[in-house]
């Protein structure tokens, strides 16, 4: 990844955590895996909140637009049926859980739609999207993916977009997925990944570490070390074959696996019997 000076004038290595902007992760924080950072989730946390209001338009620039496709094609996986209960963890601004609301009504309905988000600064864009339309049966809560808030078998969908290997502990995080779901309840994670084509590999190694953290950079005045950290953490966390068996390890059966856009993000579809 490019090495950039700390626009947030702190010396190298410091990585104050008491203020929104400020540096969250710097070069020596990510010279290792920062899943292995004992402060991670924290971390993670100020980090989002630092980037929440540039946060959907870098989505949408840096993925071309195909984000929100992918996310299309989780709602489209799942097959929420009429009353079911859906869970969005690490939802964020709230665009799958809205793709959800809307994918399900009117000729589906579901019972319920619930995003969940560790980072407030996030959770009060996707309140204000709510506002804005006619989403306004969703429930935004705050919480942890580790220590869900929720009785066993209490949903029969739950959705993570690009959050897993955010959480200090995924395999923690999965197990949670699962008591929560009830009998035949489905999992849906889509995450990233590296495509196993070598060309391919080579051009998204390419715009993810060089250019697009320089480009995000600048668009969002970012001076956490977020544009940093998110092409590290692809590179550095485990890869659809170890994702699989932290699915599996948990209980869940079933598991498909579908590569999007080459390879570069994989949805992970399992059910709980």
């Amino acid at each position: 990844m490019p090495e950039a000076p700390d626009r947030a004038g702190f010396a190298p290595g410091a990585a104050p955590l008491n203020a929104v902007g400020a540096a969250v992760w710097t070069d020596r924080d990510l010279a290792s895996s920062p899943h292995e950072h004992a402060e991670k989730q924290e971390r993670v946390r100020k980090m989002f909140a630092a980037i929440s209001a540039s946060y959907d338009l870098n989505n949408r620039l840096h993925s071309f637009g195909l984000d929100q496709s992918w996310r299309r094609s989780v709602v489209r996986a799942a097959g929420v049926k009429p009353g079911e209960a859906v869970l969005d963890v690490a939802c964020g601004t709230g665009d799958l859980t809205r793709l959800f609301a809307a994918g399900v009504r009117p000729s589906a309905p579901a019972g319920k739609v619930v995003g969940l988000d560790y980072t407030a600064e996030m959770l009060d864009i996707a309140r204000t999207k709510r506002a804005r339309t006619s989403d306004r049966g969703i429930e935004y809560l705050q919480g942890d993916a580790m220590r869900l808030p929720f009785a066993d078998a209490s949903f029969d969908v739950l959705s993570i977009a690009f959050g897993i290997r955010n959480v200090q502990s995924p395999a923690l995080a999965i197990a949670e997925f699962f008591r929560v779901l009830r009998p035949d309840g489905r999992l849906a994670i889509l995450e990233f990944d590296r495509p196993r084509n070598p060309l391919i590999r080579w051009g998204n190694d390419l715009y993810t570490k060089r250019i697009m953290p320089r480009t995000a950079t600048l668009i969002s005045r970012d001076r956490s070390g977020a544009y940093k950290y998110l092409p590290k953490s692809v590179d550095t966390f485990i890869d659809r074959d170890g994702l699989a068996k932290l699915i599996i390890a948990a209980g869940f059966k079933d598991l498909r696996q579908t590569p999007l856009t080459f390879g570069v993000c994989v949805c992970h579809l399992a059910r709980k019997v």
